[in-house]
């Protein structure tokens, strides 16, 4: 097995992967036109060449008997910390259950504590126990749950967390704030991608029970504009939520 970067001459073979891979997770719980429909919008030769030529990304592709066999992705972004998050971690089923996946994380995780980022964020659908159970596997935290709108339906996501390397973070990822005299908690360790900087959610308790907003990590700010989506603008620098890609692990 050989873990390498990818490259533009793996585009068709990253496709197939992504396509076999989604209906071996996803087959039992969404339809074939859904799948379809994901798999043209996210994994098109087009996203593909401009993912990987992106300087702000890792690409890596696991390699077996010369062929790919699985890939992960991430995606960096800078504001308070470096946040990567875990676009595509997929694996064709015939080679499941050997490791693949946690060798394809292990190379994300190293290149990324050498670009210096904090901390990596992963969502998976709730519907892939699978891949829930990779991120609980490999370490990480679970700190919420969010929808997505997959092809015209809604699902849910869980949003997983880990910090790769020792920070000066509070351990339970919470910022303690003053909003108009009101004290709410900054959850640095729970975030959206956003067009220039993380969005880090935000709440009223440190249970995290109860939600207040969001906070732009470009200027810290809290005047947020939020759809029934959760598609998030700063109503003071123009900094919006980036499309989800959908589903980060289908292991």
């Amino acid at each position: 097995m050989d873990i390498r970067d990818a490259s533009t001459d793996d585009v068709d073979a990253i496709r197939r992967v992504a396509i076999e891979s989604m209906r071996a997770s996803y087959g039992h719980a969404i339809d074939e036109e859904t799948i379809a429909a994901a798999v043209d919008e996210w994994y098109s030769a087009e996203r593909l060449t401009d993912a990987l030529a992106d300087d702000d990304a890792v690409f890596v592709v696991a390699i077996d008997a010369g062929s790919v066999v699985g890939f992960a992705q991430s995606e960096v972004s800078e504001g308070r910390e470096s946040v990567g998050y875990l676009d595509w971690l997929h694996v064709v089923p015939d080679h499941r259950g050997a490791g693949i996946g946690s060798q394809l994380l292990t190379r994300l995780k190293q290149e990324l504590v050498a670009a210096g980022v904090d901390r990596l964020e992963g969502r998976v659908l709730v519907d892939n126990q699978e891949g829930v159970s990779f991120y609980e596997e490999q370490g990480f935290s679970e700190v919420g749950t969010r929808p997505v709108e997959i092809h015209g339906e809604t699902f849910e996501e869980c949003v997983h967390t880990t910090f790769l390397e020792d920070t000066d973070s509070d351990p339970s990822g919470l910022v303690e704030r003053e909003i108009d005299g009101q004290t709410v908690y900054v959850a640095y360790d729970e975030s959206a991608r956003g067009s220039d900087s993380p969005f880090f959610a935000v709440y009223l308790d440190e249970s995290r029970e109860n939600p207040y907003g969001w906070m732009c990590g470009g200027d810290e700010g809290f005047d947020i504009a939020m759809d029934t989506m959760e598609r998030l603008e700063c109503n003071e620098c123009g900094n919006r939520r980036k499309a989800a890609r959908w589903d980060a692990a289908y292991l």
